[in-house]
């Protein structure tokens, strides 16, 4: 089994010292990520739903681009009964980012039967990695990145970019709501860190974005293997890590805006 084709970067060969930095800043931004998002369940300010949300969101953020630490590493094709762990969690970050700011300016809402329909997707994936880690790895090599497999595939990228857009402006049309009816202070102050953190979350998730979509075009309609560029492959990722940075620098912000960050 070989697993150099499902891996975003360039693996045979002597690694350069900007390999290894590459690793280094990628493993240190999981660190800080999940570290920072296990915060969010102490915090005693704030609306604790948003707060868990924000939290699973980093935390999610954070073994995604485990998971890239690991391809790069090559602990996969060292350990292949590793590859599908269900650390990869894509399908997860635009509707955990949707409740944190909804629920973060509307503390008052209570869910309803019809807010399942957007988890289904999230836990549609989490179930095919909790299925797929249990398979052969002959299995895994045969499926993994086929076109039509939803969770892990093309289809995925697809389905991941298009939501996370999409709910990027439904949390947007949250904060234009709010926004028209703001009573206080600390409602002002809700409105501009959502706003905020939209507005930087779209920009960099363009950025993100061409890079997939450029990756994409150039090798089915091209047969150009952008990948095959370390400088290309590495950029790519860093445009992914940079999403969650941001994110990072956001929590830590209302970490330390809060009046108590633990009980």
């Amino acid at each position: 089994m070989n697993f150099s084709n499902y891996l975003p970067w360039p693996l045979r060969g002597e690694h350069t010292i900007y390999f290894y930095l590459l690793l280094i800043v990628l493993c240190s931004q999981v660190l800080y990520s999940v570290g920072t998002g296990s915060l969010f369940f102490f915090k005693s300010t704030g609306e604790k739903r948003s707060n868990a949300f924000f939290g699973l969101l980093l935390i999610a953020w954070g073994l995604t681009l485990l998971h890239y630490c690991l391809v790069l590493a090559g602990i996969y094709e060292k350990f292949p009964s590793l590859y599908f762990i269900p650390i990869y969690h894509t399908l997860w970050f635009p509707i955990l980012l949707f409740y944190h700011i909804k629920l973060s300016l509307y503390p008052a809402y209570h869910f309803r039967p019809s807010d399942a329909k957007h988890f289904m997707l999230p836990l549609g994936q989490l179930a095919f990695f909790l299925v797929m880690i249990f398979q052969s790895a002959d299995f895994k090599a045969d499926l993994g990145r086929r076109f039509f497999n939803p969770f892990y595939g093309a289809m995925e990228q697809l389905i991941f970019l298009a939501s996370f857009f999409m709910y990027l402006f439904f949390a947007y049309r949250y904060v234009v709501h709010k926004r028209k009816h703001i009573r206080n202070p600390l409602d002002a102050r809700k409105v501009f860190y959502a706003n905020k953190l939209i507005q930087f979350c779209f920009v960099l998730f363009v950025i993100h974005t061409l890079f997939v979509v450029t990756d994409f075009v150039c090798y089915e309609l091209l047969a150009i293997n952008m990948r095959a560029s370390r400088v290309y492959a590495a950029l790519g990722l860093l445009s992914f890590s940079a999403v969650l940075f941001w994110l990072g620098v956001y929590g830590f912000q209302v970490l330390l805006w809060g009046r108590k960050v633990l009980n």
